[in-house]
């Protein structure tokens, strides 16, 4: 595909997911403004709340562990810190930045810098990325079995209503909303030059998705001469997801949300892994809604608290993402020697 197409498609995949996003803030102001359900939001306790950043914070520098770590088994030698301001500059592109240009992408970037083996370190970065999801999908799939299986599937005719209520409430703006994408679409495909861009959309897709599982059978074979660090990396994520999911849980109490922490370890966890799709910048909207349609209707949790719930964890990403801006603009993802050589340069 030539260069130029490529930049045109990924301009409209970054087009696309600051419309959506743009069009779930719109949605969640309007429906947040009914009733005053913003007031709830200040009724975060600020200590409380601080205690939850903070937690976040220090489980980000336990994954900038779990990636130095596997770093160090394919014996790539950089400092522990280079590797946690690199995590905290994916960070930020991940969660604040439109761009087409994740921050896997960009650790995966700037770490060649520090080492000869670019290969296997531009692997490893996808390797943390597989780890992480698998360690969010077990701790979902575990707390499932062990206290919600067959729960979750009955739920009451109160909650029930609850849903449908919601959706009847909306249903103009969910008509309108789906009306204008419908029309958007097909007017799309009814233009030659846009269908082909469509189709160019759904190769590089396809490009991408066949790119890593090659990667991800290259990862397998090279890590699996080393399970011992591959295990000591799950049990970390465990560890600091499961850290960073009782963060939540205090904040949610602090609200007046009763529900178990149960619900907790299942409910974000899920919402974490749909929020890697991307459809949006950092998962913003679909992980905020999904995780209040969870809560509302299994969990029995009203609107008014699931809202300021869903809305602190997404306050906690921005806030924790920040270093990572900072760092891109001293220049401390670079390796020292890389000024040394560029001061050379201009001699």
């Amino acid at each position: 595909m030539p260069k130029a197409k490529v930049k045109k498609t990924k301009r409209l995949l970054v087009l696309f997911r600051i419309c959506f996003v743009t069009a779930g803030i719109i949605f969640a102001i309007i429906w947040a403004s009914r009733h005053q359900r913003w007031r709830t939001v200040t009724e975060i306790n600020v200590a409380i709340f601080a205690c939850s950043l903070g937690i976040f914070i220090v489980a980000q520098i336990i994954v900038g562990l779990r990636w130095w770590l596997l770093l160090r088994s394919q014996l790539i030698s950089i400092p522990f810190f280079s590797a946690v301001r690199l995590h905290f500059l994916g960070l930020f592109y991940n969660n604040c930045m439109p761009g087409s240009v994740g921050g896997d992408l960009i650790r995966a970037g700037y770490v060649t810098k520090h080492t000869h083996k670019k290969f296997e370190a531009v692997l490893s970065v996808f390797v943390d990325r597989a780890v992480g999801l698998f360690s969010t999908l077990v701790i979902a799939i575990f707390f499932y079995s062990l206290f919600l299986r067959g729960k979750t599937l009955s739920i009451s005719a109160r909650q029930k209503g609850s849903f449908l209520n919601f959706v009847a409430e909306y249903k103009m703006i969910f008509i309108w909303l789906f009306g204008f994408i419908t029309l958007i679409f097909c007017g799309l495909l009814l233009h030659g030059k846009s269908r082909a861009t469509i189709k160019q959309v759904c190769l590089l897709i396809g490009s991408h998705a066949l790119r890593t599982v090659d990667k991800f059978k290259k990862a397998v074979f090279l890590y699996c001469k080393k399970p011992l660090t591959l295990l000591l990396a799950f049990g970390l994520t465990v560890f600091l997801q499961l850290m960073t999911i009782t963060g939540f849980w205090f904040v949610g109490r602090n609200l007046g949300i009763t529900a178990s922490i149960k619900y907790y370890y299942v409910f974000f966890t899920l919402t974490w892994v749909l929020g890697a799709v991307p459809v949006s910048i950092g998962g913003a909207v679909v992980v905020e809604g999904m995780l209040m349609v969870l809560f509302i209707n299994f969990a029995g949790v009203a609107k008014e608290l699931a809202f300021p719930l869903a809305l602190s964890q997404r306050f906690v990403w921005i806030l924790a993402s920040l270093p990572g801006a900072v760092i891109h603009l001293i220049g401390a993802h670079l390796p020292k020697d890389f000024f040394i050589d560029y001061d050379e340069s201009i001699n």
